[in-house]
């Protein structure tokens, strides 16, 4: 490696892993005075504590390392135009490409961290800190000082007796479920009954559906309909709780790539199209998401090396970098919920900032450069 080389990643490396670590920082110290309530009604020990807040790094870390990588970046890169050393390097003869390509490499590289730290770290952090969550510090705080819970929205999950699950609106206030689609299988995934509801009420010991229709499939002829019975009102004999459905949404955020793929494989023959859909979205932004870091930093970089008011550039990176940083947040967001409408296709809602932004550096390198 080149002393150029070594010399700009060694700035980029410090002014990263310093972000990285005041992100996490004031993670924890806003978290922590927001249920400091909490910890003291419950006295939860110091040891719970630290053990909560430490299963928290990974997921701080792949949620703050793309504006941290695009910070050092830009920080760095300003710095040697504001000491004019961009004019001296461009004089001799080195294009954009060379000149960024520390940056470049070392975005790969926290690219593909990123994707690893997501694939085998996320998941068991997010299951230990739900259950540290729930069982250590909200388990004795009592409902009326409980924050009002948002309704969850397109619940599915699979669940005992060979079901699947596929729900509108869960409230989780009142345990009270709308828009319900039950499917299920036998041993080779054939299709053996189908639960339709309006809405589905817990009694205290079991779930009463309104308006439902229970489809049974001939076993001789698989996943060929046979009679088709209506209720009004129908006590169901379903075992899942309002907690267990309150479980699944965690759920996949715990799921790594195979287990997802095996998950949606699944829910394939269920004919519930929208719910594949969304886990589909899902699958591919574990691939898209991680690049997130190499994208915006290849975006910036322009930016960085336009020679204007060389002394206010050190502090404007800060700027841009916030300004791109958002503004890909906003589109990946965006396509997200494109694709979970069905507006897209769910690999293309997945890519769709990553496309925009990889033009938007493109057409800003080849004007500039």
């Amino acid at each position: 490696m080149r002393i150029i080389d070594r010399y700009i990643t060694s700035s980029i490396i410090t002014i990263f892993i310093s972000l990285i670590l005041m992100f996490c920082f004031l993670y924890i110290l806003i978290d922590v005075f927001s249920q400091m309530e909490d910890f003291i009604e419950k006295k939860v020990a110091m040891q719970v504590i630290l053990q909560y807040y430490s299963s928290f790094l990974p997921i701080i870390l792949i949620n703050t390392s793309p504006i941290a990588c695009l910070i050092a970046t830009l920080f760095s890169y300003s710095q040697l135009n504001s000491n004019n050393e961009i004019i001296a390097l461009r004089a001799s003869g080195m294009n954009f490409w060379r000149l960024t390509r520390p940056a470049l490499c070392f975005g790969l590289i926290v690219s593909a961290m990123i994707f690893l730290v997501n694939e085998r770290f996320v998941p068991q952090s997010t299951i230990i800190s739900q259950e540290i969550r729930d069982s250590q510090i909200k388990a004795s705080v009592s409902d009326k000082n409980q924050k009002v819970k948002s309704n969850i929205k397109n619940l599915t999950f699979y669940g005992l007796k060979n079901r699947l699950y596929f729900i509108d609106d869960f409230d989780p206030n009142t345990f009270e479920i709308t828009g319900i689609t039950i499917v299920g299988q036998d041993a080779d995934q054939n299709i053996k009954e189908k639960i339709v509801a309006y809405k589905g009420t817990w009694t205290g010991i079991a779930w009463k559906f309104y308006q439902a229709q229970i489809t049974n499939y001939d076993s001789l002829k698989p996943n060929v309909p046979g009679d088709i019975k209506t209720y009004p009102e129908k006590l169901m004999d379903i075992k899942e709780t309002p907690q267990d459905f309150l479980k699944q949404r965690n759920k996949l955020s715990a799921m790594n790539i195979r287990q997802l793929h095996n998950y949606i494989s699944r829910f394939s023959t269920s004919g519930a199209s929208r719910a594949i859909n969304n886990l589909k979205v899902d699958f591919h932004q574990k691939f898209a998401f991680p690049m997130g870091n190499l994208v915006i930093v290849l975006t910036g970089l322009p930016f960085a090396l336009m020679i204007g008011r060389r002394k206010a550039m050190t502090f404007t990176s800060i700027g841009i970098a916030t300004a791109i940083g958002f503004l890909y947040y906003v589109f990946n967001a965006v396509g997200l919920a494109l694709g979970k409408g069905g507006a897209l296709p769910p690999i293309l809602a997945a890519w769709l900032a990553p496309l925009i932004f990889l033009v938007a550096a493109g057409i800003l390198i080849r004007k500039k450069f």
